[in-house]
């Protein structure tokens, strides 16, 4: 692989809490392979804390960013308390030396007119996941004992879509499900106003596969569900919010770049920071091995920079040489760019793999490029 320079983290996932209230039965921290949060404490001590935003200002003082993204993450971030997510977001705002988007990403079920206030006072945008409507979001994002979340994310979503908090809300996530009918899910976050929705494919594997994941070739489901998501959303006489995927997707097919990993060829730009201060890469590999995530480094001694030592960091410099050789010789690599890594992963081979989503990443490449290709054509067309 070609040596390339190493590119500065600009995007922070901070886990202040390492467990969760809910019990989502798709959950790739807790259902998945990868079982250390067991052993983690259960939220950032101050010692943690301090280090975390030292390292932060570090990276972003000696690489000379004008800009950094953190991401309040868990388990459920709200556990940790207001105090914890008030001394560290109050911490990084004096500490670091540039702009500084601050994100909190919450089930919801915890949000109220107290944390609202306090995010007000420190900036801090608010992310909800919510899977639609009623019975779609409480097939799975239940609580131990059973019931669903939804009455309870309904309740937030109203406060933090009032006009008094609105200018706080982040958007909206959504894990599909193809149970769902995707028009219907769509419209159903679209009745908040969403400024973006993400929409997730189910982490899986080759190994493990995603639900509904036909094992023969030919059939693409979650292409078929994202098409007909893209179908109404592209078609809207107005944009009615941002998808991010398709606004990712469209952004490379039209000459830019993604900022959106698993869309297009960039290397990732983010690193986790767990509730005992280890420094790790994307947490989704959770769902693939355990450690899989795992760098060795921790906050108390090592800098961000270090992370650029650890050979599965390193390959990731240059997303093109870390692909298989069937995504190198694909004509949508430059759109999918392999899909997620972890999505690639087979036990008896690692990583050099396509995502186990190919077909219906491909499919989905071609859909958008199509749709794109006609409509600048009849534009051409229209001005000549």
């Amino acid at each position: 692989m070609p040596d390339v320079p190493p590119i500065p983290f600009r995007q922070f996932i901070i886990k202040v809490h390492s467990r969760c209230n809910l019990a989502c039965d798709y959950c790739y921290v807790y259902t998945k392979a990868d079982e250390r949060w067991r052993s983690r404490p259960q939220v950032m001590t101050p010692r943690v804390v301090e280090f975390t935003v030292r390292r932060v200002a570090e990276h972003v003082r000696v690489h000379g960013l004008d800009e950094a993204e953190v991401i309040l993450h868990g388990g459920e971030p709200l556990l940790a308390g207001p105090g914890t997510i008030g001394r560290l977001v109050s911490d990084l705002r004096l500490a670091v030396p540039a702009r500084l988007k601050v994100t909190v990403q919450t089930n919801g079920t915890l949000l109220d007119e107290d944390f609202l206030n306090l995010f007000r006072e420190l900036r801090v945008r608010v992310g909800v996941s919510l899977d639609g409507d009623a019975a779609a979001h409480d097939r799975h994002r239940v609580g131990p004992s059973g019931r669903g979340s939804h009455r309870d994310v309904q309740r937030a979503l109203a406060a933090l879509t009032s006009r008094e908090y609105r200018h706080l809300f982040a958007g909206l996530l959504c894990t599909v499900d193809l149970v769902n009918d995707p028009v219907t899910t769509y419209e159903a976050l679209l009745e908040y106003e969403p400024p973006i929705v993400d929409f997730l494919l189910p982490h899986g594997n080759w190994t493990n596969p995603p639900p509904g994941l036909p094992a023969g070739p030919g059939a693409t489901p979650y292409a078929d569900w994202l098409i007909a998501l893209f179908d109404r959303w592209y078609s809207a006489p107005e944009r009615e919010t941002g998808v991010r995927v398709f606004d990712e997707i469209l952004a490379v097919l039209l000459g830019g770049h993604s900022r959106l990993e698993g869309v297009g060829l960039g290397p990732a730009a983010m690193i986790v920071i767990e509730t005992d201060g280890m420094i790790e890469q994307s947490d989704i590999l959770a769902s693939t091995f355990e450690g899989a995530a795992a760098t060795g480094l921790h906050v108390a001694r090592d800098s961000f920079d270090a992370a650029w030592g650890v050979p599965a960091v390193t390959a990731r410099r240059n997303e093109l040489a870390d692909l298989c050789e069937t995504c190198r010789s694909c004509r949508h690599r430059v759109v999918c760019g392999g899909g997620l890594p972890a999505h690639r992963y087979r036990a008896d081979d690692g990583f050099d793999n396509p995502s186990v989503y190919c077909p219906d990443l491909y499919r989905l490449a071609g859909h958008i490029r199509d749709r794109v290709s006609a409509d600048l054509a009849e534009l051409r067309r229209a001005t000549r």
